[in-house]
């Protein structure tokens, strides 16, 4: 008798999103000490994102060093495109961050949601049902009434934006592309990536950062107090890249999206408890909209799951009697995107 298939924990799905969202939380509350005034004035966003790429290209090399991962070949130019699509989203979203106001961005960030879901249609042919997109609908509601204020957008701003959801989508889009085509884990596809963005910011990110805040990074004062913030911020980059490759992969790009709106609920929640942050009644009634828009997204995911794994693949998984091995009559039931671990990964 052949051994019942190993099938993974559902904890590990579960594990997964709360290691993505208390991480990312977890990293903007660092971010906001170490950045604000009336923190240490760390001003520049896109060398940090440099910083966060360069522990978690050492975290990789360790990894493969000690033989607890493995490599898988990705071709170099793969590599290469993915890096320059995913450092272009970095920079658009902090450009588009300065030129305009916060309104207008926050309302780029939920116009990631339709793009992906757009894409996802376009490059991958995947198919939506009604409950999926009102669920969808009903997130992005949420989210725009408890966070989008004032609205204020020019002509290179919205440039910007646009370069920041495009290059932002493609990238979530590509990472789970990628682990399927490649038959490569999250974490190896991660470790393969970090380098090379980790150079390309380093070296790239101090001119970017001078030309959003007019200051050079040589010209900062690193103090205790900062240099710690800076470790703690890339040591959460770490688990929260991680968590994301997985997430991804494991799900699609547009569950990540959608979910992944949970981090901004939460954000909202702690600037209220740690930094006083006003949170009012339009606040309140807008993440109770986001999170019911979620809990009937995860509904109207696993509805079609069930219903998609329920049709038979071929004829033979059709036949009906006693002659028709049992192995026979599962072994032809289809997948779904979101069944997909993480080999044959969506930021």
């Amino acid at each position: 008798m052949e051994p019942a298939e190993k099938k993974p924990p559902a904890v590990s799905d579960l594990g997964a999103w709360g290691m993505n969202v208390v991480s990312s939380v977890g990293l903007i509350m660092a971010n906001k000490q170490l950045m604000s005034s009336a923190g240490y004035a760390f001003s520049f966003a896109t060398t940090l994102t440099g910083f966060h790429f360069t522990v978690t290209a050492l975290v990789g090399w360790i990894s493969k060093a000690t033989g607890y991962s493995a490599s898988k070949h990705v071709p170099l130019w793969e590599l290469v495109w993915f890096s320059l699509v995913a450092n272009a989203s970095i920079t658009g979203m902090n450009l588009s961050l300065m030129l305009n106001s916060v309104g207008f961005y926050q309302i780029s960030k939920l116009s990631m949601i339709p793009v992906v879901c757009l894409m996802e249609w376009v490059l991958n042919s995947k198919h939506y049902t009604t409950k999926v997109i009102s669920a969808v609908v009903v997130v992005a509601a949420g989210v725009g009434i408890c966070t989008v204020t004032d609205v204020e957008v020019n002509a290179k701003g919205f440039i910007c934006a646009c370069v920041a959801v495009f290059c932002t989508s493609l990238q979530q889009i590509t990472i789970g592309s990628f682990q399927k085509k490649y038959n490569i884990g999250s974490f190896e596809l991660l470790s393969k990536t970090a380098p090379i963005q980790a150079v390309s910011l380093i070296i790239l990110g101090p001119f970017v950062d001078y030309y959003l805040n007019g200051r050079w990074l040589l010209n900062y004062s690193f103090s205790t107090g900062a240099t710690f913030f800076i470790l703690l911020s890339c040591s959460l980059a770490v688990f929260c890249n991680m968590s994301q490759y997985l997430c991804i992969g494991r799900f699609s790009a547009t569950s990540f999206q959608v979910l992944g709106h949970m981090k901004t609920v939460c954000v909202l929640i702690l600037g209220w408890v740690l930094f006083d942050s006003a949170l009012t009644i339009k606040n309140i009634l807008g993440m109770l909209l986001a999170i019911m828009g979620m809990v009937v997204y995860s509904w109207a995911m696993e509805s079609e799951k069930k219903a998609t794994s329920a049709i038979p693949r071929n004829k033979s998984d059709m036949l009906d009697g006693e002659d028709v091995p049992l192995k026979s009559r599962t072994s032809g039931i289809p997948l779904s995107s979101d069944d997909l671990e993480e080999g044959p990964m969506k930021s």
